[in-house]
Protein backbone atom coordinates (compact mmCIF):
# COMPACT_ATOMS: atom_id res chain seq x y z
CA UNK A 1 0.00 0.00 0.00
CA UNK A 2 1.22 2.94 -0.96
CA UNK A 3 2.55 5.45 1.81
CA UNK A 4 2.58 9.21 1.83
CA UNK A 5 5.58 11.21 3.20
CA UNK A 6 4.94 15.11 5.03
CA UNK A 7 7.87 17.22 6.10
CA UNK A 8 7.35 20.06 8.52
CA UNK A 9 9.70 22.54 8.84
CA UNK A 10 10.09 25.60 10.76
CA UNK A 11 10.45 29.04 9.39
CA UNK A 12 13.67 30.73 9.52
CA UNK A 13 15.16 33.07 12.58
CA UNK A 14 12.90 36.39 13.26
CA UNK A 15 14.69 39.39 14.35
CA UNK A 16 16.63 39.25 18.08
CA UNK A 17 14.43 41.58 19.38
CA UNK A 18 10.89 39.87 18.84
CA UNK A 19 12.49 36.79 20.59
CA UNK A 20 10.91 36.10 24.06
CA UNK A 21 8.00 38.16 22.49
CA UNK A 22 4.35 36.78 21.90
CA UNK A 23 4.68 36.21 18.09
CA UNK A 24 2.37 34.49 16.27
CA UNK A 25 0.45 35.80 14.18
CA UNK A 26 2.06 39.43 13.76
CA UNK A 27 3.39 39.04 10.14
CA UNK A 28 7.29 39.57 10.45
CA UNK A 29 9.95 38.83 8.23
CA UNK A 30 12.93 36.76 8.14
CA UNK A 31 16.01 38.77 10.06
CA UNK A 32 18.90 38.83 7.39
CA UNK A 33 20.65 36.39 10.13
CA UNK A 34 17.72 34.09 9.58
CA UNK A 35 18.14 34.41 5.30
CA UNK A 36 21.56 33.93 5.57
CA UNK A 37 21.30 31.11 7.64
CA UNK A 38 18.51 29.03 5.45
CA UNK A 39 21.02 29.54 2.35
CA UNK A 40 24.23 28.05 4.67
CA UNK A 41 21.80 25.23 6.01
CA UNK A 42 20.64 24.47 2.40
CA UNK A 43 24.80 24.06 1.58
CA UNK A 44 25.32 22.75 3.96
CA UNK A 45 22.47 19.88 4.67
CA UNK A 46 19.88 18.43 2.31
CA UNK A 47 16.69 19.19 2.42
CA UNK A 48 13.90 16.82 1.06
CA UNK A 49 12.43 16.68 -2.45
CA UNK A 50 8.81 16.92 -2.64
CA UNK A 51 5.85 17.58 -5.38
CA UNK A 52 4.09 19.94 -3.37
CA UNK A 53 4.94 23.13 -0.73
CA UNK A 54 2.33 24.13 1.42
CA UNK A 55 3.12 27.13 3.65
CA UNK A 56 1.36 29.46 6.08
CA UNK A 57 0.72 32.85 5.42
CA UNK A 58 2.79 34.44 7.44
CA UNK A 59 6.08 36.08 5.38
CA UNK A 60 8.33 34.65 7.60
CA UNK A 61 7.30 30.95 6.07
CA UNK A 62 6.64 32.29 2.53
CA UNK A 63 9.88 33.32 2.45
CA UNK A 64 11.60 30.67 3.72
CA UNK A 65 9.88 28.77 0.65
CA UNK A 66 11.12 30.87 -1.54
CA UNK A 67 14.97 29.87 -0.20
CA UNK A 68 14.83 26.67 0.22
CA UNK A 69 11.98 25.60 -2.74
CA UNK A 70 12.53 28.32 -5.35
CA UNK A 71 11.32 26.09 -7.81
CA UNK A 72 8.16 25.52 -6.48
CA UNK A 73 4.75 27.94 -5.88
CA UNK A 74 3.65 27.29 -2.44
CA UNK A 75 0.24 26.78 -2.06
CA UNK A 76 -0.37 29.35 1.30
CA UNK A 77 -2.65 27.59 3.44
CA UNK A 78 -4.40 30.45 5.90
CA UNK A 79 -5.57 28.13 8.70
CA UNK A 80 -1.37 27.13 9.01
CA UNK A 81 -0.73 30.49 10.64
CA UNK A 82 0.68 30.22 13.93
CA UNK A 83 -1.42 30.62 17.43
CA UNK A 84 -3.10 34.35 17.84
CA UNK A 85 -2.26 35.79 20.95
CA UNK A 86 -4.61 38.84 20.11
CA UNK A 87 -3.58 41.63 22.57
CA UNK A 88 -1.10 40.07 24.04
CA UNK A 89 0.74 39.75 20.23
CA UNK A 90 4.56 41.86 20.15
CA UNK A 91 4.24 41.81 24.40
CA UNK A 92 6.67 39.68 26.80
CA UNK A 93 5.77 37.63 30.08
CA UNK A 94 7.26 40.60 31.64
CA UNK A 95 5.42 43.25 29.88
CA UNK A 96 2.54 40.91 31.24
CA UNK A 97 3.14 39.93 34.62
CA UNK A 98 0.68 42.14 36.23
CA UNK A 99 -2.17 41.37 33.77
CA UNK A 100 -4.74 38.35 35.69
CA UNK A 101 -5.95 37.04 32.84
CA UNK A 102 -2.15 36.29 31.49
CA UNK A 103 -1.20 34.59 35.10
CA UNK A 104 -4.63 32.72 34.99
CA UNK A 105 -3.72 31.62 31.10
CA UNK A 106 -0.12 30.06 32.18
CA UNK A 107 -1.05 28.59 35.36
CA UNK A 108 -3.55 26.49 32.44
CA UNK A 109 -7.30 27.48 33.39
CA UNK A 110 -9.82 26.44 31.40
CA UNK A 111 -11.39 28.57 29.17
CA UNK A 112 -8.92 31.08 29.46
CA UNK A 113 -7.59 32.27 26.27
CA UNK A 114 -5.46 35.47 25.37
CA UNK A 115 -8.25 39.11 24.69
CA UNK A 116 -8.91 38.78 20.96
CA UNK A 117 -6.80 35.40 20.54
CA UNK A 118 -7.23 31.95 20.58
CA UNK A 119 -7.44 29.46 23.30
CA UNK A 120 -5.34 25.95 23.08
CA UNK A 121 -8.59 24.21 21.82
CA UNK A 122 -9.41 26.72 18.97
CA UNK A 123 -5.97 26.58 18.27
CA UNK A 124 -5.46 22.74 17.88
CA UNK A 125 -8.91 22.32 16.50
CA UNK A 126 -7.71 24.75 13.24
CA UNK A 127 -4.22 22.78 12.51
CA UNK A 128 -5.35 19.49 13.17
CA UNK A 129 -8.95 20.32 10.62
CA UNK A 130 -6.17 21.48 8.12
CA UNK A 131 -3.77 18.76 8.48
CA UNK A 132 -6.64 15.99 7.99
CA UNK A 133 -7.64 17.98 4.50
CA UNK A 134 -4.02 17.94 3.61
CA UNK A 135 -3.42 14.25 4.24
CA UNK A 136 -6.53 13.88 2.66
CA UNK A 137 -5.75 15.68 -0.52
CA UNK A 138 -2.52 14.06 -0.90
CA UNK A 139 -4.20 10.78 -1.09
CA UNK A 140 -6.57 12.45 -3.40
CA UNK A 141 -4.02 13.78 -5.51
CA UNK A 142 -1.75 10.75 -5.88
CA UNK A 143 1.06 13.44 -4.45
CA UNK A 144 3.20 11.26 -2.20
CA UNK A 145 5.28 13.99 -0.95
CA UNK A 146 4.81 17.28 0.97
CA UNK A 147 6.77 19.85 2.17
CA UNK A 148 4.55 22.18 5.35
CA UNK A 149 6.60 25.05 6.05
CA UNK A 150 4.95 26.91 9.27
CA UNK A 151 5.77 27.82 12.70
CA UNK A 152 7.16 25.72 15.62
CA UNK A 153 3.66 25.55 17.84
CA UNK A 154 2.24 24.21 14.72
CA UNK A 155 4.50 21.36 14.51
CA UNK A 156 4.98 20.85 18.09
CA UNK A 157 1.62 20.39 18.33
CA UNK A 158 -0.07 18.50 15.23
CA UNK A 159 3.11 15.78 15.96
CA UNK A 160 1.99 15.76 19.78
CA UNK A 161 -1.46 14.92 18.61
CA UNK A 162 -0.71 12.49 15.13
CA UNK A 163 2.86 11.44 15.31
CA UNK A 164 4.42 8.23 16.75
CA UNK A 165 6.23 7.72 18.79
CA UNK A 166 4.10 9.66 21.36
CA UNK A 167 5.32 12.46 22.81
CA UNK A 168 4.14 15.57 24.48
CA UNK A 169 4.59 19.24 22.29
CA UNK A 170 7.79 20.16 23.62
CA UNK A 171 9.73 17.14 23.24
CA UNK A 172 9.13 17.94 19.42
CA UNK A 173 11.45 21.26 19.69
CA UNK A 174 13.42 22.02 16.70
CA UNK A 175 15.55 25.03 16.02
CA UNK A 176 14.39 27.94 12.96
CA UNK A 177 15.23 26.14 9.49
CA UNK A 178 14.63 22.35 10.89
CA UNK A 179 11.87 19.74 11.28
CA UNK A 180 10.68 16.53 11.23
CA UNK A 181 9.75 14.25 8.20
CA UNK A 182 6.35 11.49 9.21
CA UNK A 183 4.72 8.90 7.07
CA UNK A 184 1.27 8.50 6.83
CA UNK A 185 0.39 4.48 6.06
CA UNK A 186 -3.45 4.89 4.84
CA UNK A 187 -4.56 2.23 6.53
CA UNK A 188 -3.02 3.27 10.04
CA UNK A 189 -4.39 6.30 8.67
CA UNK A 190 -7.81 5.69 8.61
CA UNK A 191 -7.74 3.38 11.98
CA UNK A 192 -6.07 5.69 14.10
CA UNK A 193 -5.15 9.16 12.96
CA UNK A 194 -1.21 8.38 13.52
CA UNK A 195 1.58 8.96 11.30
CA UNK A 196 5.03 7.44 12.13
CA UNK A 197 7.55 10.40 12.71
CA UNK A 198 11.04 8.87 11.31
CA UNK A 199 13.61 11.29 10.66
CA UNK A 200 14.60 15.09 11.32
CA UNK A 201 15.42 17.46 9.00
CA UNK A 202 17.08 18.73 6.73
CA UNK A 203 20.18 15.97 6.93
CA UNK A 204 23.84 15.65 6.52
CA UNK A 205 24.51 14.74 2.93
CA UNK A 206 26.24 11.29 4.25
CA UNK A 207 22.94 10.43 6.21
CA UNK A 208 20.57 10.79 3.16
CA UNK A 209 19.74 7.43 2.31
Amino acid sequence: MQSYVIHFIRHGDIADTLKGKYIGTTDVSLSDEGRQNLVSYDRKYIYPGAQVVFTSPLRRCTETARILYPDLKPIVIDQLAECSFGEWENKSADDLKDDEIFQKWLAGKNGVKPPDGESGLEFTNRICDVFEQIVDGLVKTGNTEAVIITHGGVIMTLLSVYGIPRAKPFEWVMDNGFGYSVRVNPMMWQRDKVAEVYRRIPVMPEDNT
